[in-house]
Order: C-alpha cells, then sequence, then structure tokens
C-alpha cells in the first residue's frame, strides 16, 4: 500500500484490509474483485492485482511462507528491487541497501553531486550497516521523510552535518512536471436505494473492470464539481444529473457500495454527495 502513496492516505486502509485478509491463504483464496473493492481509494490498482497474484504464487510456489531472500522475493509479482530489498532487510535481517526517494536525495546531498541509479545503490550499499540492516534503512529513509527534506532541510538538527558535501543546497536533478488540467462530465442517475454505474473494459489500460459512474451522459443540472488528480494529470470533474435511462450499466443497491471494486473518483463523488458512507 505504501508503494506511490504517503502514509496518511494508507491508515484507514491497512487495518480494514487486515481484517478482510488476515493472512496469505485467505487473500490467495479471494476474488479479485474483492480485492479491488478493499483497495478501492488507494489507486493504482495493478498494485491490488499484484499483491493478489503475489498470495497465489507464495501458496503455489512456496508452501505459503513468504521468500526471505531479496532475490527470491523479486520473482514475486509487484515486487521489484526496492520493495524485495525492503522486506529482506527489515523483515528478515538480510544486508541488503533500499533506495526511495528519500535515500536518494540524502545520498545526492551527502555526496554533492547527482547521482545514476547504479550510483546510488552502490553508495547505499557501502553505507549499510551490516549487523542492522533493516534498523539502518528504516533510519535512512525516515531521515531524508524528516530532516532531510525536499524543502528546507533541518541541516542544523542533521547528525551527519559536519560530514555533508553540500549541506541541502545541491537542486534535485528531476524537476517534476505538471500535467494540464482537463474537465470531464459524469452522470448521476439515483433512486432511492440505489445508484446506475458502468464497467470499465477488460481492456482499459487504467481500472479495468472497475466500476464507475457513467461518463459523457445526456446533459444535466449540475450538482458537483470538484478536482481530482491520478499521477500527475489533474481533472476538474463535473457531476450532473441523470434521468436513469442509460445504457451499458446496472442498478447498484446503495448497501452494496462498499463491497464494489469502484474506481477512486467515484468514491470520491459518491463520497461527497454524501450518498454512501465508504472508507
Amino acid at each position: 500500500m505504501l508503494q506511490q502513496t504517503r502514509v496518511g492516505a494508507v491508515m484507514g486502509h491497512y487495518a480494514a484490509f487486515l481484517r478482510k485478509f488476515p493472512d496469505i491463504p485467505t487473500l490467495a483464496k479471494a476474488r479479485e474483485s474483492e480485492v479491488l473493492a478493499a483497495w478501492s481509494g488507494l489507486g493504482y490498482y495493478r498494485r491490488a492485482r499484484a499483491l493478489h497474484r503475489a498470495a497465489k504464487q507464495v501458496m503455489s510456489a512456496h508452501g505459503g511462507q513468504v521468500p526471505q531472500a531479496a532475490t527470491a522475493l523479486m520473482k514475486l509479482p509487484g515486487i521489484g528491487r526496492y520493495t524485495s530489498n525492503a522486506i529482506a532487510s527489515i523483515a528478515f535481517g538480510e544486508p541488503v541497501p533500499v533506495v526511495d526517494g528519500n535515500v536518494d536525495r540524502v545520498l545526492t546531498r551527502f555526496m554533492g553531486r547527482s547521482l545514476s541509479e547504479a550510483e546510488l545503490w552502490n553508495v547505499a550499499g557501502d553505507l549499510l550497516e551490516r549487523r542492522q540492516p533493516g534498523d539502518f534503512n528504516q533510519a535512512l529513509m525516515e531521515f531524508g521523510a524528516t530532516l532531510c527534506t525536499p524543502q528546507s532541510p533541518k541541516c542544523g538538527e542533521c547528525p551527519v552535518h559536519a560530514l555533508c558535501a553540500t549541506r541541502g543546497k545541491v537542486e534535485r536533478k528531476r524537476a517534476s512536471s505538471r500535467g494540464k488540467i482537463v474537465e470531464i462530465d459524469y452522470t448521476l442517475a439515483r433512486s432511492a436505494k440505489s445508484v446506475y454505474l458502468v464497467r470499465r473494459s477488460a481492456s482499459e489500460s487504467l481500472m479495468p473492470n472497475m466500476w464507475e459512474l457513467p461518463q459523457n451522459g445526456r446533459p444535466g443540472k449540475l450538482i458537483a464539481r470538484l478536482n481530482h488528480s491520478i499521477t500527475s494529470n489533474r481533472y476538474v470533474v463535473n457531476v450532473r444529473e441523470g434521468t436513469g435511462e442509460l445504457k451499458a450499466g446496472r442498478w447498484v443497491p446503495v448497501s452494496r457500495l462498499p463491497q464494489l471494486a469502484l474506481t477512486g473518483l467515484t468514491r470520491k463523488i459518491l463520497r461527497n454527495l454524501r450518498i454512501a458512507s465508504i472508507i
């Protein structure tokens, strides 16, 4: 959940997800739609699908036991070098380094120059405290998150200030880009106890098979207007009242909405309009 998502956004979902899927066998046996419904609101749904596939692979290839070595972990769906090394070092004590955005920033400032990806991993490996790799990796990431911050680093509180080549003055090598603002329209058709939803195609590159409000429906009264972001893309979302005379979808009871794999935007709209109480 913490891949590409802020801790604050994860907190409410984490406990609920574990209540529904308390162990690997339970997660592996679940339907994908159940997993997506529990994940709804966190975005980047390919992570949920990969987690589900990984649970199945752990059951089929590893007897239900999570591999302890980083090299084995990397063979599971959705796990790359950073995640595998984080799991291996923190959970199992394997002396392997981690490099995330915070570590990248700390090492770049510490060394006084921009570093390639290979150099970052090499430097992180050289600095690693091999007797307590998990503690060291977590400390380095937390150091970047709380002291060596992107803006206004707290150099006066830095424990390695005397050794740092730049004292936080190196500019970041990768400038972030903001996508253009796009305006989109959705139609909300509702009865006393139901909402009309459509299902995205399985061939969609983003959020396949997930449920959402109909887009570009018949013009109607504007009942809500809100902002929404997906990665670097920003949207102004207009929600218009619908007649219910729609095609290619179905009426869904409001009571079923929390169990449905809704897109994050649809969940946001329904929450905004107080149609359903959804985490």
